[in-house]
């Protein structure tokens, strides 16, 4: 299927499923516009595939069995609103916390706004404290 065929409500499906679990890397390249805007928590922004794609590459690396669920999905034109839970073990570096071995739970929404069946811009908000948290207690 192409962006073009899909619905804004199913290229967030397709993002969560086939980018962050199926770690097609090639579906970023595919959803994003070449001049994507991505705002994420903390204040990181990424432009393009490019750059998301070491975000993604590196949050991989320290979470290995990352696993995302989409709890709710709505759209509204353009626009969709995706709330998401994500397990994972932190086994690398990320965020400048060294590996803790723990399993990590976190929850969080992403807001993507679509133009011509790719994504143009992108906010990510989860519960980042929390997350950081967890890295840092000892097994």
């Amino acid at each position: 299927m192409t962006t073009v065929e899909c619905s804004p409500k199913e290229i967030g499906k397709r993002w969560f499923e086939e980018v962050w679990n199926q770690r097609n890397v090639g579906v970023i390249t595919e959803l994003l516009d070449p001049d994507a805007r991505g705002h994420m928590e903390g204040g990181q922004e990424v432009v393009g595939a490019k750059d998301f794609i070491v975000f993604h590459q590196n949050l991989l690396k320290a979470m290995p069995d990352l696993r995302i669920s989409v709890r709710n999905l709505l759209s509204d034109g353009d626009d969709v609103c995706v709330h998401w839970e994500a397990s994972a073990t932190h086994t690398g570096m990320a965020f400048g916390i060294p590996s803790s071995g723990r399993k990590l739970y976190f929850n969080g929404m992403t807001w993507f706004r679509v133009d011509n069946g790719r994504i143009v811009e992108g906010w990510d908000c989860w519960n980042q404290g929390g997350l950081f948290a967890q890295m840092s207690q000892s097994v």
